[in-house]
């Protein structure tokens, strides 16, 4: 698209709707009563003509799946509503990320609709680490609980639930994961993921998991009579929590996952969840919810409280009815958040300084594989995805402790499966522990065996990223002019979103527009305004580019005519509503 065959960011450009679809474009267009441009979009994201109302209104009733199609779930759902009929006692075992800590609230707030309370136990990251221990599943039992839920993982917990077995509990995983073949002894292993597992459902959160599971047992409950003699519990006032795990644990934006994300950002603008609102109101969120305030502004500060501070945290604020206990943990996310911005900089800038180093001296490095016994081991993650972002390539972040133990995170890039070469480093004995999914992943190993761990992934991962590096391109969905860009367009786009991963956000192209009033702000962010040729203008901002081939760039292009690529965002400012382009990629013009 305009030439570009070599952007800033080392992109080609091109066209996102395939020319072989433009007359459906076209026939959605008309049939639907929507401009081109819509039509165009739908029709580039794999709408047809009898597909595209479902498209512009992602409904629970078209989309909500069948909860029985997943492996185990029916026997998981009867187990679960025997418990509350009966009154056991249940534990609840939960990751400390926003997708655990919204599973862990689901399951919280279905309980107290039925006048049950649980136990709930979330490990501490930095010294217990992902997943249950024996320790921790027994230490339920003990206190009572002869059912235990994991959420958001259990599916690599073979020793703990053995261990909750032995001990007299019977344990149902309700996860996500990508799983291996051999499966823990549960009395359920409820994972869309799991090998055998026909649903077609692998895309689910763990919350949508979580949901689904909900749904069978209120049936199950449902059939046992439960509700001649109370009130069924309001599932879908719960989607609030669904859709910010969604967002948050960057999962694919297809069918069941959009409606829970249209459908919750509904409810979420009710302000029903204490917790939630009181976490929007800390962080002045002064405009409607959408995917970016929960992926953005409420999901880091949630994570804030598993990253550096108290894992229960986020999954406590998210549960509770009490207004009083809702502000206290808000405020206290909030300075866990600041807190975790300014230990963040001081270690995305240590290793970017080591990533530019190795790079150097090998450019065509497939991954970055980078430790530091001083970094913050719940925050390697986030570095682990600033350098992919930067570099373009996966990246291995790890911290070391005392004994010799790397502890870390992995990120990749489109095409790169990091969770199943991460598995197969475990299989090999070269990894501890690891697992996750494609595009990001956990593990730990011996640091005595890091040039073996080290050599496997480069052996492993070179072609993959070889292969989509020669193929970067960056899909555009259309040409606009500053002055093109209305409130009516930005009410026509959201009409076809929500948007994320798997279901790309619009992006276009502004031709030839005049870069002014250029300044840096923030950690290497930069704002301008692009100015068209008839003297239309928009605001637009760069996150994160200073320093980087984009960033210079647009330092080059002052005052200049260049092509700049990106989506637009409705924002809030000075309590006065903007449209702003996120910039993503630059090239210059051919003249």
């Amino acid at each position: 698209m305009l030439g570009v065959e070599q952007s800033a960011r080392a992109q080609r450009w091109t066209e996102r709707l395939d020319a072989a679809r433009v007359p459906v474009a076209t026939a959605i267009a008309q049939a639907h009563g929507l401009p081109d441009l819509l039509g165009r979009v739908l029709a580039a994201r794999g709408a047809d003509l009898q597909t595209a109302e479902g498209f512009l209104d992602p409904s629970l009733k078209s989309l909500m799946p069948d909860p029985a199609r997943l492996q185990d779930m029916t026997a998981a759902a009867e187990r679960m509503a025997d418990a509350i009929t009966r009154g056991e006692t249940i534990g609840i075992f939960g990751d400390y990320d926003v997708d655990g800590a919204s599973s862990v609230a689901l399951i919280e707030r279905f309980l107290k609709a039925h006048g049950q309370d649980c136990l709930t136990y979330i490990p501490d990251r930095l010294t217990e680490g992902y997943g249950p221990s024996p320790e921790a599943l027994r230490g339920l039992v003990e206190e009572g609980a002869r059912l235990i839920l994991t959420v958001d993982c259990g599916t690599a917990g073979e020793t703990a639930i053995a261990a909750a077995n032995d001990a007299g509990a019977e344990v149902i995983v309700l996860d996500h994961h990508q799983a291996g073949e051999t499966l823990p002894n549960a009395f359920a292993v409820v994972n869309p993921n799991r090998q055998d597992d026909l649903s077609g459902q692998g895309h689910l959160a763990a919350a949508g998991v979580v949901f689904l599971f909900l749904v069978a047992t209120t049936a199950a409950l449902r059939r046992a009579g439960t509700y001649k003699s109370k009130v069924e519990p309001d599932l879908l006032g719960l989607l609030d929590l669904v859709a910010l795990a969604t967002v948050c644990d960057v999962v694919p934006f297809k069918d069941a996952n959009r409606a829970f994300i249209a459908k919750g950002l509904r409810v979420l603008r009710l302000r029903h969840n204490v917790g939630l609102r009181a976490l929007a109101d800390e962080a002045r969120l002064s405009e409607a919810p959408s995917t970016y305030s929960l992926g953005f502004v409420l999901g880091p500060r949630i994570n804030a409280g598993g990253r550096v501070g108290a894992s229960g945290l986020g999954a406590r604020l998210l549960a509770t009815e009490d207004e009083s206990e809702a502000a206290t943990i808000a405020a206290r996310l909030e300075a866990l958040n600041a807190q975790r911005k300014a230990i963040e900089q001081g270690m995305l800038e240590g290793a970017t300084a080591m990533a530019e180093h190795a790079l150097s001296s090998d450019p065509d490095l497939p991954l970055l594989f980078l430790a530091d016994a001083d970094w913050h081991k719940g925050l390697v993650g986030l570095v682990a995805g600033r350098l992919t972002e930067r570099f373009q390539r996966p990246s291995f972040v790890m911290t070391l402790d005392e004994h010799g133990i790397a502890t870390g995170s992995a990120r990749s890039i489109p095409s790169v499966d990091l969770g199943a070469v991460v598995r197969d480093a475990v299989e090999e004995g070269l990894f501890v522990k690891g697992g996750g999914h494609s595009m990001a992943a956990g593990f730990a190993l011996d640091w005595s065996r890091q040039a073996q761990a080290e050599a496997f992934l480069k052996e492993r991962l070179s072609r993959p990223v070889a292969n989509a590096s020669e193929s970067r391109t960056l899909g555009l969905d259309g040409a606009l002019s500053a002055r093109g860009v209305t409130p009516e367009l930005i009410n026509l786009l959201e009409r076809a979103g929500p948007y994320g991963p798997g279901y790309a956000r619009p992006r276009f192209v502004f031709p030839a527009h005049r870069i002014t009033r250029l300044r840096s702000f923030g950690a290497g962010h930069m704002r301008c305004t692009l100015q068209a040729g008839d003297g239309g203008r928009i605001d637009a901002v760069a996150f994160r580019v200073e320093g980087t081939p984009l960033g210079d760039m647009l330092l080059a292009a002052d005052g200049e005519r260049v092509h700049v690529a990106g989506h637009l965002r409705r924002s809030m400012w000075q309590g006065r509503e903007r449209i702003e382009l996120m910039i993503e990629d630059a090239a210059t013009t051919q003249d």
